[in-house]
Formats: C-alpha cells, sequence, structure tokens
C-alpha cells in the first residue's frame, strides 16, 4: 500500500469522490451496504477458543484449519482478526473492532492487506501464519475512546524510540463486523472514516522541524522580521502574531527565536537566501523527504510518499512553514520527531513477529528491523534543535513525568479542507540512549520514549485558531501513553 498523495489541483475531485458521502459515525451500520451480515464473533471460528493466563495477564487464541488466513495479534497477544468457520469473512474482535477498523481491514486497505503474503503461508503446526503487531490495543482503545468522548476529528499516532508504532487512530471509524461485503471500499479506505494518520496533508510549522536544521547548517543566525512580507501580489506571508503582536514588529530575528515563536518570515527568507537546489537536497538527504519515488520511506506496512513542488520562488518560500505544496502524514511526523530528538531517523513498522495462529507466543519467524536508519541530522546541528523544541514544549504548557523531558513543535495548516492543527512532540525518557532492544514492550516504560503526534481537523468545533491552542487536548493523550 502506498499512502495517496493529494495535491491542490486534484482537491475538489477528492473531496467529491474520497470524502462526502461515507457516514461519518463511529460505530454501525455502514451508508451504502445491503444491511449488516449476521454478526461472528471470534467463537465461531473452527474449534473453540483457548484462553490461557500467564500472570495477570489472558490470552485468547483461535485455532485455524490450513488454508484460513492468519490470525492477527497486538503487541500483548490480544486477539484482533480470526477468519470464520466457513472462511468466507474476517472477524474482528469486538472488543478493539472499531479503534483499529481503518488501519486493519481489507476494506480500508490496511494490514489485512499489507501482509497478506504473510497471513496466507502454512506454518510448521499446519495452522496458517499469524502476525503479532507492535500496536498495543488497550492504548489504541483509550485513545480512541479519548478522541471520541472530546471529538477530535483526525488522528493519534504513537511512536517508540526503535521505529515500532505503539497506536495508531484515527476518528471516526466504524464496525467492521456490520460491512456486508469486506471487499476493498474506495469511501472506507480514503473518506470520513479512512485512516487519517496514513493520508498526506500540509503539515503547516511542523515542517520547520526541518527549517531550522537547514537554515542553521547554512548559517542563517539572524534575519530581518517585519511581521509582514509584501511582494505586491495580494499574497503576503505573515507571521501567526502579526496583529496581536505589533509592537514587537519590526525585529532583528534569531534563529531559536523563529523556531520558538513560529516565524514564517524568518523561514521562508531563509529559504529564498539558500535556494532551491540546496533545500531539496537537504530535505532529500537530511529528512528523506522529497518528491522522488527514491525519496518514499518503504515500511512494512506501506510506503509514506512525502510531497514538495517548487514551481517558483513563492512555493520555495511557502514551503519553509510547511505549505503552498508540501504533504505528508502524522506518521511521517512521528519519524520526523524522533529525528529530531535522537538525531536519526528511523523506519516506522508495526511487524513485532511471525507466529502460529494456535498460538501467538510460538514464534515462527522475525519482525520488522527496529532501528532501521535511514536519515541522520548532522551532529553540529543537533543542540540548536533541541533548544528549540524543549523551548516549545515548555511553552504550550505540556506537562509530563519527572523521568521524561519535553520537546515539540506545533503546527497550523491552512488548505483546501480548512485548517488542520498538529502537535509533534516527545516525552523523552532520561534513561533512553536511543538504542534499547526490546524483546517485548511490556517494562518499555521505565526506559523508553514516546513520540506522540495529534492532528486535528476540526479545529472550529474546539474554537481553537492557533495549534498551541490544542495543548490541553494534546496533554490527555500524552497522559495515556506515557501512564500518568
Amino acid at each position: 500500500m502506498k499512502i495517496r498523495k493529494i495535491t491542490a489541483l486534484a482537491a475538489s475531485i477528492t473531496m467529491l469522490a474520497g470524502f462526502a458521502s461515507c457516514s461519518s459515525k463511529s460505530v454501525g451500520k455502514i451508508e451504502g451496504a445491503d444491511g449488516p451480515a449476521e454478526k461472528t464473533t471470534a467463537a465461531d471460528a473452527t474449534t473453540a477458543p483457548v484462553t490461557t493466563t500467564t500472570g495477570e495477564s489472558e490470552t485468547t487464541t483461535v485455532p485455524q484449519s490450513a488454508g484460513a488466513k492468519g490470525n492477527i495479534y497486538d503487541a500483548k497477544g490480544h486477539l484482533l482478526v480470526s477468519t470464520s468457520e466457513d472462511g468466507k469473512r474476517r472477524v474482528f474482535a469486538d472488543e478493539y473492532a472499531v479503534s483499529f477498523a481503518n488501519i486493519l481491514t481489507t476494506m480500508s486497505e490496511g494490514y489485512d492487506t499489507a501482509f497478506e503474503d504473510i497471513l496466507t503461508k502454512t506454518s510448521p503446526s499446519g495452522s496458517p501464519q499469524a502476525i503479532k503487531l507492535t500496536l498495543d490495543g488497550d492504548v489504541q482503545n483509550q485513545i480512541y475512546s479519548y478522541m471520541e468522548s472530546n471529538n477530535i476529528v483526525g488522528a493519534a499516532v504513537v511512536l517508540r524510540t526503535d521505529g515500532s508504532i505503539m497506536a495508531q487512530v484515527s476518528y471516526p471509524s466504524y464496525d467492521p463486523n456490520a460491512v456486508a461485503d469486506q471487499k476493498y471500499d474506495e469511501d472506507l479506505a480514503w473518506g470520513d472514516v479512512g485512516n487519517k494518520a496514513f493520508s498526506n496533508y500540509e503539515p503547516g510549522s511542523c515542517f520547520k522541524i526541518m527549517s531550522e536544521v537547514i537554515s542553521d547548517k547554512h548559517g542563517v543566525y539572524s534575519l530581518h522580521d517585519d511581521g509582514t512580507w509584501d511582494f505586491g501580489n495580494d499574497h503576503p506571508i505573515v507571521n501567526w502574531d502579526h496583529e496581536t503582536n505589533k509592537a514587537s514588529y519590526p525585529m532583528e530575528r534569531s534563529l531559536s527565536s523563529a523556531f520558538i515563536n513560529s516565524s514564517n518570515i524568518f523561514f521562508a527568507k531563509a529559504f529564498d537566501n539558500i535556494g532551491e537546489d540546496a533545500v531539496l537536497s537537504d530535505l532529500k538527504t537530511i529528512f528523506h523527504f522529497g518528491a522522488d519515488d527514491s525519496d518514499d520511506i518503504k515500511c512494512d506496512f506501506g510506503v509514506l510518499s512525502n510531497n514538495i513542488e517548487i514551481e517558483d520562488v513563492d512555493d520555495l518560500r511557502r514551503s519553509a512553514f510547511g505549505q503552498s505544496k508540501v504533504l505528508t502524514c502524522p506518521i511521517f511526523l512521528t519519524a520526523l520527531g524522533r529525528e529530531a530528538v535522537f538525531g536519526d531517523m528511523v523506519t516506522p513498522f508495526v511487524l513485532k513477529d511471525i507466529v502460529d495462529s494456535s498460538d501467538p507466543n510460538t514464534k515462527i519467524g522475525d519482525g520488522s528491523k527496529a532501528y532501521d536508519v535511514i536519515a541522520s541530522i548532522p551532529p553540529e546541528c543537533r543542540d540548536n534543535l533541541l533548544n528549540g523544541m524543549r523551548g516549545v514544549g515548555s511553552d504550550i504548557g505540556v506537562y509530563v513525568a519527572g523521568n521524561y523531558s519535553f520537546y515539540a513543535k506545533t503546527g497550523t495548516a491552512e488548505g483546501w479542507r480548512g485548517d488542520y492543527l498538529y502537535i509533534t512532540g516527545c516525552a523523552k525518557n532520561n534513561s533512553d540512549n536511543g538504542s534499547q532492544t526490546y524483546e517485548n514492550y511490556d517494562n518499555y516504560g521505565e526506559t523508553g520514549s514516546y513520540v506522540v503526534v495529534m492532528e486535528i481537523q476540526n479545529p472550529a468545533d474546539h474554537g481553537f485558531e492557533f495549534a498551541s491552542q490544542s495543548a490541553g487536548l494534546y496533554n490527555g493523550i500524552m497522559n495515556i501513553v506515557a501512564g500518568k
């Protein structure tokens, strides 16, 4: 599966075809279906489920006959997906069905499709191969419920230090067991209930994580900032506070001030001075970000395809603050946040182990590679970025436990579907050196860090104009993740 690139030229078509007709309800019958099929549960599989207890944890497994499609489990061994007795339907565990639907199902072009080659092979026991994911079903559910109760239309992605995805939530979702025809469906994949975590859009000022490093690399540390930059074409570049903070302008702006206070003018002028060729080269080599297929990030669940198009100098300037023809997705932003804090970008992944469908604890094959480094920030450019992200984290008022340090960048994106708000943040465990290995994630919180990206697609419903105003909602997600 390759992430869909949506350009401004295709926006009107996309809105009409991909975003208009699907119900926005989070649970229930899907509009346009012939009615829900008779609901099947995990207990209807070929043989009775077997429940095993290890300590305080219970794991339910569903043995299946050869030829069936293998099960999907979460990182704790909780059953997420199995196959019905007649082999005609995939069965989604009731407890996790809705929160996982738009990232797992064939209807939404999810993991059930991405890992089909593995799931259709036979294991040594005669049962089909199954997969254990890196995602934590309980955290996934908690974040989904939090987003539902707070009406956060959008996405939340949690990445561990090693590149494994802990949670990938997109709200609203749907009940996959209520869909009559479990074939790929364009609306379910890319409509209102589609996977927003894997869908491209302008990132707004979260892009300035990259702009700051590029400016630092080229020695751009101070520039004149009037608060507005007028080219005489009725489309000036403005800072978010140019009206509310007029007394501060004009000023000589430092790179640190530009990042912490999110100056569009500074970074637009920086890119203008550095030039298109150098900017595109640095984006490619330092951040694996570009428009060519060679810049794509090949994850085990699909391909992250970022986009940047520079047709004129205006595009170059506006790209510096994540606008114009710049597109990316929340999953990439977690990888970017990881690189910002630890210095290296690693490939995001979700396949923990290949296991036997009769027992998720019987490993029969390796999962994806952890710590797969694909890009790095020059060592001499890391401290300035970290200090800036520490400053943003402090300014927006997100608090983490004493064993963590918090780093962040906010972003407000103005696009064809309205404003989207982003916070890319990392709760860095003070014991995390960025290289620990984990057989499982049971005790991950003792030493591990969490990169958390929240995207809000309905800021007007909350009365928000800027991403910093959503920090309270973001703090709630961070509390779920960090357990505080």
